[in-house]
């Protein structure tokens, strides 16, 4: 067993330790043992950077057996510069939201918390997975703990939610199902990712493969008008499941247009890019205006996030290496800040138990230490320079405008949204005099929660910073994967 292996299936094995204690009287066991898990799993993660190569864009840490011999399916797993941050900052989120549950909740805590270290496991399988059939799977079983983890622990209107979660992410799979089936066939019977990548295909194929696989990825991003699935499912998820989702689940889309729409699909992704521009743009600006008139806390956050992703979509198909590499670093970013603002959100709700903006008012007053978390972290929300959320955005724009001066300008309106409604939401809650019983009550953050917001923090600022380590990483990849767009593959 590999390091890979190691990341995957660490956590997926102490989650089904946690299944098999399963009894609320052993919560404060299966507490600890959930932080365990979660802590092994990202300190094996760790040496896969030590030992990334960055002189090369070829699969690194490569691990290849027979899965299923009679269809040549294999167990093929491996990382590039595109990937490796993913499997880092998977199971570093995955630590925060363990931390984060400690206390909030109460109920079926062993499958709670399981439910977290299984999904981390698989979606680290879906970012290293270079066998088709391999990545679907994965793929479509994250779908698995996170409907439970909404429909057990969500809120009011959980089942709604969950079902529309699920029939949303499920529906779009089934196309790209379909199209990896084709690919398959047409590789003379493998599911070798990499070897679909030069494959020769006709115009009129690629078209319909490119959307095929925009059905699945365009929905897990998500995508305006695809989108509205999202704020739904965040106001119902507890805030351990929101974190993931804003943080993990949404890159799953983001990657796949790299691993798949771009490599195997590059003339119909040229032919298309006008298409996934005038998205990326509506959801900068558009929903990024919707995010204003949000009463809702956490909708608003999620509107938010949608606008971000935005940003990265647009980045991949202005082909040029800012916006590539800007749009992978403010997917990471965005991991970063997105858990914060949702876990800051959570904070709140575990003491008031509303997530309405009205509910709040003054509470700097009361609790100084955690405002002060939530100022910075909502900077970072604004792209504010010397935050990680600063960092990818000026990236994308520097690298819309090299390709088309009014569209950076378009682009660059989501630094003035952004700042608008984040800044608007934070007024709002946290200045001014208190303004109800409830506000005056709080108790400001205890060791766990200033541990658990302090891990985020100087995440955010470290990459704002010395955004280098993260850069580097990637280049190389990034450089071969616009090369191999560039020639085409038309018969």
């Amino acid at each position: 067993m590999g390091l890979l292996s190691l990341a995957i299936w660490t956590p997926i094995i102490f989650g089904v330790v946690l299944l098999a204690l399963g009894r609320d009287e052993q919560a404060r066991s299966v507490r600890w043992i959930a932080l365990m898990g979660a802590v092994v799993s990202f300190l094996v993660t760790l040496p896969l950077y030590d030992g990334f190569r960055l002189d090369t864009s070829a699969m690194q840490f490569v691990e290849k057996s027979s899965w299923i011999a009679r269809f040549n399916v294999n167990y093929h797993i491996g990382v590039d510069g595109i990937s490796l941050w993913f499997v880092l900052l998977t199971a570093f989120i995955n630590v925060v939201v363990v931390i984060a549950s400690w206390e909030a909740i109460t109920e079926r805590v062993s499958q709670y918390m399981a439910a977290f270290l299984i999904l981390s496991g698989l979606m680290i399988g879906v970012f290293t997975a270079l066998d088709g059939l391999l990545f679907y799977v994965f793929f479509e079983a994250t779908l698995i703990p996170m409907y439970l983890i909404i429909g057990i622990w969500g809120g009011p209107n959980k089942i709604y939610a969950a079902f529309k979660f699920f029939l949303y992410t499920l529906l779009g799979s089934l196309l790209m199902l379909v199209a990896l089936i084709f690919l398959y066939n047409k590789a003379g019977g493998s599911f070798d990712i990499l070897a679909w990548h030069h494959l020769k295909l006709g115009g009129t194929i690629q078209t319909l493969l490119f959307f095929a696989f925009f059905a699945a990825f365009a929905v897990k991003v998500p995508m305006w008008p695809v989108h509205t699935w999202l704020p739904d499912v965040h106001v119902e998820a507890p805030t351990g499941g929101s974190a993931v989702l804003a943080a993990i689940m949404l890159k799953l889309g983001a990657y796949g247009f790299l691993r798949f729409s771009l490599p195997i699909a590059p003339d119909a992704s040229r032919e298309w890019a006008w298409l996934m521009i005038a998205l990326s743009l509506t959801a900068v600006i558009y929903v990024g205006l919707v995010a204003l008139v949000q009463q809702d806390m956490k909708k608003l956050v999620a509107y938010s996030s949608v606008a971000h992703m935005g940003f990265v979509t647009l980045g991949f198909f202005i082909f040029n290496d800012l916006g590539v590499s800007g749009g992978i670093v403010q997917m990471i970013a965005h991991g970063f800040v997105s858990a914060a603002m949702f876990l800051c959100i959570g904070v709140l709700y575990d003491r008031v138990h509303s997530r309405e903006i009205s509910s709040y008012g003054g509470v700097v007053n009361t609790m100084p230490k955690f405002a002060a978390f939530a100022l910075f972290f909502a900077m970072a929300n604004c792209g504010l320079p010397a935050t990680a959320g600063f960092v990818g955005e000026w990236m994308v724009i520097l690298g819309v405008v090299k390709f088309n001066f009014w569209m950076g300008l378009a682009a660059a309106t989501t630094l003035i949204f952004g700042a608008a409604y984040t800044l608007w939401m934070f007024k709002r809650v946290y200045l001014g005099p208190v303004t109800n019983d409830d506000v005056k009550g709080l108790r400001d953050i205890n060791s766990r929660e200033f541990l658990m917001l302090s891990l985020l923090a100087a995440a955010v600022l470290y990459m704002g910073i010395y955004p280098k380590p993260f850069t580097d990483v990637m280049n190389t990849s990034v450089a071969d994967l616009l090369k191999h767009v560039a020639v085409s593959k038309l018969n």
